[in-house]
This record gives C-alpha cells, structure tokens and sequence, in this order.
C-alpha cells in the first residue's frame, strides 16, 4: 500500500516515466530479480528462466493521465496537471508484490516467469514498443514467451467480481477528424455564404445513425463527437472552415474499417447537403482486446479460488467499450486479460479518467495472489501472516 502510494504522488505521463521506472528497477534490485530496460522507460524483468515449464508473462503499465487531480487524499500527486486517474499505480504495486513472493520461491516456479513493467498505455502504444524490443521473445530465458496475462481495476465493478469471458474483453477503438470548407463572409448575408458550422452541426446530427441504423443491434459499437472547432475572428463572421473530431469503439476489430467508412459516407453526404466540403481523416488505435479460451479458463479459474463463489460480474456487458493496449500481445501470443472490481460503496467507485479517482488497495494482495497462482507458485498465506508481511515491507519504499 505504502509503495502504491508513493507511486501515486509521483505520475508522469506517457514516454516520460522516468522517475516510476527508477523506482520499479529500484524494488526489482531490492528483490535481487534480474531486470533490463525495455522501450525506453519499461522494465522487463525474469524470474527461474531455466524452469523447464512454459513461460508466462505479467503485465503492469506505469504512466499517468494530463488529469488535475481532486481527490484530496494524502496521497494526492505531486506534479500538476498530472494524475494516477487509471490506477497504473495500483497494477504496478501489484506486480511488485507478486514479484517478492515469486522471487521468495523461484526454485518452485515450474517455468520462467518474465514481468512486463510497461510505459505509455494511455495511448501511446507502450505495448507495440515492448514487444518490438523483444518483450516476448524471452529475457534471460532460453525461448520465448509461451501465455501472458493482464488485468485493469474497473471501478463500475464491485468489488469482489471480476469478468473474464472468451473472446472480447475490451474493444478496438479509432479517432476521426472531418474538416469541412465552406465560404465565409459577413453574418448578415448568410445567402452569400455556405456555412461550414451548420453543417458541422448537421454532420455531428447525421453520425447517430451509424449506430442506431447502419450497424446491427447486437453489435457493440460507439461513435462520439468529442469536439466541434469553428472559430471565427468575431462573432458578425461566418467562418471558412470547421472541424468536427470524435472516436469509436468498436467489439471486432475487424469491423473498424466499415464504421470508418461510413463516417466518411454520411459527412462527405451530408456536407454536400449543406453546399460545403468534408474530408475525413481516420486514425486506427488500439484492437479489440480477445482473449484465448484456454488461458481465459485458467485466468477464471484463479479468480474464483481467489474471489470465492459470486465472483463473476453478470452485470458487466462484454466486451466493455473502453480499449487497452494490451491487445498487442494477445496478437502475439494467447493469453487472457481481466476487469478487476474495486467499486465498494466507500469512495472507490470513480470512473477511471476522472480527477476524483482512486485506486482501491484492497485489490493489491487479491491480485497479486491470482498471479502467483497463474505462475504455479506456492500460494501465499492470509495477509496476517509473517510471510506475506514480510513481501510487502520488500516492495515499502524506505
């Protein structure tokens, strides 16, 4: 809990997690777990890379938001403008603590054990820049790796639940831009001009029905407008030009392509409408994130022994409309990824992204316990015991 915190008072956005990077391979030196830099500020790190088993990988991911934090707990961070407003802290503390114990065990770790410190998620495409700095292609150990495994908090979860499901957890998202040209002039003489902001609106307008009538029912999908720019230099001035922008999320990544199509369709249509020009620029993000069934199974499998019975979130639809990077290796290799309930009813219950979130610390040790698990470990025993007071005061910073 006390090196979450820390970690907490201390964001920094993507790319730029210079000091979280130090501290991560300053616990991984206290651990005396062998550890490299990787995709600048990462950390790949391997335990038992002789074990003859398979070899898995966990995934923490280390930056910030350009979020002011409002929380006003102790904890709060340090830097302005910046914030823990996705609980990476709490993911990093997580891996950290399952490393002490794994490290505590690692002559009974049945194959190698790689810990994927990952920079840039929000974004940033951290996990394409790990990969190709050899991420998985194995770190001391003598081949590469064989599953992965990942998680995020989710707050809209409640605590105690998880999903896990085959197939999509979380979905491919996208931006677009449309710029659209008119002609400007003077305000009072609107029949001398074609206006580039009623289109812009109409367009905002028209993208609705990609959604409710151009894509199926059953197909999970969002296209928002986030932002609409046509500024003129006084408000008697009809502009040249305006810019609507906005992303989508979409379950199948496979699908992206079409919904960018049609955003394109129904404002170069709808702009002709108008009299006016439109352009649309799309811009790929993130793929679905699909998990494999086999590592899904056994990913649901440690849940459960962890959770205890009712752990599955029946009310969480799959996949969610958020996105995640962690997509990347689950192209790569299989592997599963889980949503991690911390919403208790008592102050963990912010969205992520928000300036009043907080990571729930309750799910450090539960967490961490799923991983030792899935790295055939020994499990820990309860929280009150020496042992496992002992692994947290490894990764307490001094």
């Amino acid at each position: 809990m006390a090196l979450r915190r820390d970690l907490h008072r201390r964001p920094e956005v993507a790319w730029q997690e210079h000091g979280t990077a130090e501290t991560v391979r300053a616990e991984l030196h206290r651990l005396n777990v062998p550890h490299r830099p990787c995709a600048g500020t990462g950390t790949l790190a391997t335990l038992a890379p002789t074990a003859p088993g398979r070899h898995i990988a966990l995934r923490a991911d280390l930056d910030g938001m350009p979020v002011q934090e409002s929380t006003g707990a102790p904890w709060s961070s340090l830097h302005e403008g910046v914030m823990h407003a996705c609980g990476h802290d709490g993911h990093m503390a997580t891996l950290l603590t399952a490393a002490a114990w794994l490290q505590a065990h690692e002559d009974e770790l049945p194959g190698p054990v790689t810990l994927l410190f990952q920079p840039a998620e929000e974004g940033g495409h951290g996990a394409r820049g790990m990969i190709e700095d050899g991420a998985l292609d194995g770190h001391l150990a003598p081949r590469p790796v064989d599953v992965v495994f990942g998680w995020h908090n989710w707050p809209a979860i409640p605590y105690g639940q998880a999903v896990c499901p085959d197939g999509p957890v979380m979905s491919a998202n996208g931006t677009f831009v449309i710029e659209i040209t008119g002609q400007g002039g003077h305000a009072s003489q609107p029949e001398a001009t074609r206006d580039p902001v009623l289109a812009a609106a109409a367009i905002t307008l028209a993208l609705q029905q990609v959604v409710a009538r151009r894509l199926p029912p059953n197909q999970a999908a969002v296209v928002a407008v986030t932002s609409i720019d046509a500024r003129a230099g006084a408000p008697t001035v009809t502009p040249e030009h305006a810019v609507v922008s906005g992303s989508i999320r979409i379950g199948d990544t496979a699908q992206r392509a079409e919904v960018f199509a049609l955003i394109a369709e129904i404002a170069t249509a709808t702009a002709s409408a108008y009299g006016v020009q439109a352009v649309t620029t799309p811009t790929p993000r993130y793929g679905a994130t699909v998990n494999a069934p086999a590592p899904a199974a056994e990913l649901r499998a440690a849940l459960s022994d962890e959770l205890g019975e009712g752990w599955l979130s029946t009310g969480t639809p799959v996949p969610v409309m958020a996105s995640e990077d962690f997509s990347y290796y689950l192209d790569e290799v299989p592997g599963a990824f889980a949503l991690v309930g911390g919403g208790d009813g008592a102050g963990h219950d912010e969205s992520c992204h928000s300036p009043r979130y907080d990571f729930n610390d309750d799910l450090l040790e539960r967490v961490a316990r799923v991983y030792v698990q899935l790295a055939g470990a020994p499990a820990p025993p309860p929280r009150t015991s020496s042992a496992v007071q002992a692994a947290e005061e490894a990764t307490t910073p001094s």
